[in-house]
């Protein structure tokens, strides 16, 4: 055929044929279909088709006589020239001998799928000089097409949608010429995810660049309500590494509120629809673990091929879709990624910073998109038509918004939109002009009012936040490669997961303090007792709660377990294999009350300080089954997921005999110190740690130094008490000389010791006091690494 080529027949070499997408599927079938990655099958109308249909419909001279007369700025005149041009397109009569060869290619998917299959309808842009996939995304799609009459209808709309509003803007500010740009057209089977899920997935952590993980989208129906960000979908994060090595790495799990899906309508003229999602369905993820598990294993294949194929790192950009008929994975696109793997100046650390003695007054937050702070004056507006109103340099509010939006978005310092994922067009045209966004954040276009002026954070994780007023900034820079070899290991604190992937660029040798306590408290909230006797929990609201928290778990114990292990391991992956130190929970009594349904199992204690906490808690009758949940989280981070750079941390062993019994309790559940490699390290703070480390060595490989409650103890000062606040002080010399001898005593059992409290993060000082002690690591704050790093080079 003169027009048309099956999928199995391109390579990527016929990009400029038939575009990146189309030719990237066809790669993908005669490369990789062996290898286990599933792609539907169809054909293709090549570029030269569209420049057939131009050429005879005497298109050309009209369309650029329009387009001599675009003018961005005059944004009324600019939309009115694109439609004009898109109406002498469509309403052109396509060449007889082009039908006839497009009903012909659909007439053989017939014979191959059936009468009943129907196709999405895709369109693929392509330049002689087109960089990777510059243009994908800007062209529409139409899905669940079936009928020669509505397939020839759909590849008209194609070829118009190459001179969309957002495909002119862009090739405007790129220096394209817009007659050198051709279009290419994929019909593709379409899987039946209308009855099951689809999304997408990026071989790299969308906001950070972070190389080895693959993060992925998931809705029900069919993924364009996910591409138009019009739903809230599910996330999970795969670790690459392990996965590679036969591990199940689910890092982390994110419900969406996914209150719509797309589907079949059952219509000609309008093939597709939305409708509800039930309370069950909102509730639940949309893909089970092994689900999971199979789309990242196909997207590791695509990436490792094209990373060989074009001998450097490839990330990709995959919408996938699972066919509720036959419950397959199938890959219905893959692209380079064109954000993070072109961005310049990769050896540049850039870091936005929020004033912290600044006052700040939280009106919404959302999903952060782009780690980066903004300040403007609010502009809410609800239609692309009325996108003429954004100022430069204002803050951009609306519902959601899609590729027509485009030649408005560079305008805005930031965007805010109620709707959306982190893989929503919002999401990915914001990190491709260099702005925040903050997506899914409900009501924003009701709490947030035109003029407002608000300062939009992305820096902190994947919540973002909008701030009420103007709140002070600034960006840290730092050259990576200028950094010098120190004498002692760097080592971070990390108490937030959100940050891990983050954090892990800076230039350090591992985490020395990973906080359980951390997560415990913001992403499980219940106290672990409540999930072990629930017959205790006694006031409806709080079985409400725990209810409702626990969702889709009927052993509610098991929630703990899998949530401590996805935020846990989580740092772990960000970091390996470099060692990840994570310190088992250190609440005390008053902290486990707070938790939700806490005060049915905590005391009353005068100093919770030095009551009951560290190891006492975990062998006690009243909180070792407890413990066990722990245990088995912390075995399914090195065990399941495969990430054996964690070593366990205790705190505030007071005794050797209570160093014994928590050994033994870490055993029963199956974390035998010096088993598949296990290292167990215990914190140095109480007097009797360093008097007697002679005889904490034998039960332990490590220390870590805990400055603040190795000076509360020294000093006997309740760290939580104003009357003594002044007395404290981690540079007393009592603690001073208790921290040397903890040095000189794990340096004699051949042990390693580092430091992981706050004194070295305040106090230079300190930090130089323990590199002459020959303290092994230092574990900081990582707003003060950097830093650091400069004060230690000059020693």
């Amino acid at each position: 055929m003169k027009f048309i080529k099956k999928f199995e027949e391109l390579r990527i070499s016929d990009i400029p044929s038939v575009g990146g997408k189309n030719a990237s599927l066809g790669e993908m079938i005669q490369k990789l279909t062996a290898k286990g990655v599933l792609i539907p099958s169809g054909f293709v109308i090549t570029a030269q088709a569209y420049r057939y249909h131009l050429n005879f419909n005497n298109l050309d001279e009209k369309i650029i006589k329009l387009l001599d007369k675009v003018d961005k700025k005059n944004l009324k005149k600019f939309v009115l020239i694109g439609k004009k041009i898109r109406s002498l397109i469509y309403k052109a009569s396509l060449p007889k001998d082009l039908e006839i060869e497009i009903a012909k290619s659909y007439k053989n998917m017939q014979k191959k799928y059936g009468k009943t299959c129907s196709f999405a309808v895709r369109s693929s842009a392509t330049a002689e000089d087109l960089p990777e996939a510059s243009f994908a995304g800007q062209q529409d799609t139409f899905l669940n097409i079936s009928g020669e009459k509505h397939l020839l209808d759909a590849c008209k709309k194609s070829f118009a949608s190459l001179f969309n509003d957002r495909a002119i803007s862009y090739r405007m500010d790129h220096g394209f010429d817009h007659m050198d740009v051709s279009l290419s057209i994929g019909v593709q089977k379409m899987v039946r995810s209308d009855l099951a899920s689809a999304g997408v997935a990026f071989t790299l952590d969308t906001e950070s660049g972070f190389r080895n993980v693959i993060f992925i989208n998931s809705s029900y129906g069919l993924g364009e309500n996910i591409v138009q960000g019009s739903v809230s979908p599910d996330e999970f994060y795969v670790h690459k590494l392990t996965l590679e090595k036969g591990f199940k790495p689910i890092l982390k799990k994110r419900l969406g509120s996914k209150n719509k899906k797309l589907i079949y309508s059952g219509l000609k003229t309008n093939p597709v629809k939305n409708i509800s999602v039930s309370k069950k369905d909102k509730l639940s993820f949309s893909l089970s673990d092994d689900e999971i598990l199979k789309i990242a294993e196909q997207c590791l294949i695509i990436e490792n091929y094209y990373s060989k194929l074009k001998k450097q790192w490839s990330p990709m950009d995959i919408e996938w879709a699972k066919d509720g008929i036959d419950g397959k994975i199938y890959i219905v696109q893959a692209r380079p990624e064109t954000v993070h793997s072109l961005r310049q100046d990769q050896n540049i650390s850039e870091e936005y910073v929020l004033d912290k003695k600044s006052k700040k007054k939280i009106l919404i937050t959302g999903k952060s998109v782009g780690r980066k702070i903004a300040t403007g004056r609010v502009r809410v507006i609800f239609s692309a038509k009325n996108m003429h109103q954004v100022k430069e340099g204002e803050i951009l509010v609306t519902d959601m918004t899609d590729p027509d939006w485009e030649p408005i978005m560079k305008r805005a310092a930031a965007i805010v939109a109620n709707r959306g994922g982190r893989t929503c067009h919002a999401a990915i045209v914001s990190r491709e002009i260099g702005i925040p966004a903050i997506v899914g954040a409900v009501g924003a276009t009701k709490k947030l009012k035109t003029g407002d002026i608000v300062t939009i954070d992305c820096s902190n994780g994947e919540i973002g936040f909008v701030y009420s007023g103007k709140v002070n900034f600034k960006i840290e820079k730092i050259e990576l490669k200028k950094i010098p070899k120190l004498k002692v290991e760097l080592l971070i604190n990390v108490g937030n997961p959100d940050q891990a992937f983050n954090f892990a660029k800076l230039p350090c040798n591992g985490v020395g303090l990973a906080r359980l306590e951390f997560i415990i408290n913001n992403s499980i909230q219940i106290h672990p007792c409540a999930l072990v006797e629930q017959n205790k929990v006694t006031l409806k609201k709080d079985k409400d709660l725990i209810n409702k928290l626990t969702f889709g778990y009927k052993d509610k114990k098991q929630f703990f377990v899998d949530k401590l292990a996805q935020e846990a391991g989580t740092i772990a992956a960000a970091f390996y294999p470099k060692s990840v130190i994570i310190r088992l929970s250190d609440f005390k009594s008053n902290e486990y009350r707070q938790l939700i349904a806490g005060r049915y199992f905590e005391p009353v204690e005068e100093n919770p300080m030095i009551g009951f906490r560290g190891a006492s808690r975990y062998y006690n009758e009243k909180y070792k089954d407890a413990f066990k949940l722990e245990c088995l989280a912390i075995k399914k981070i090195r065990e399941e997921m495969g990430l054996d750079n964690v070593i366990v941390m205790i705190p505030f062993v007071r005794t050797t005999k209570e160093a014994e019994l928590v050994l033994a309790e870490m055993k029963k559940h199956g974390l035998s110190r010096g088993k598949k490699k296990l290292q167990v390290y215990m914190m140095c703070e109480i007097p009797s740690n360093v008097i007697l480390i002679d005889q904490f060595s034998k039960y332990f490989d490590g220390f870590s130094i805990g400055s603040n409650d190795l000076t509360q103890t020294t000093l006997a000062v309740d760290r939580d008490s104003e009357l003594v606040a002044s007395i404290f002080d981690e540079r007393n010399d009592a603690v001073k000389v208790m921290m040397s001898m903890a040095i000189k005593g794990a340096k004699k059992n051949k042990k390693k010791i580092g430091i992981c409290g706050q004194a070295p993060s305040d106090y230079p000082e300190i930090t130089d006091f323990l590199v002459k002690e020959g303290i092994d690591s230092i574990s900081l704050n990582p707003d003060t690494v950097l830093k650091e790093i400069m004060i230690l080079s000059k020693k």
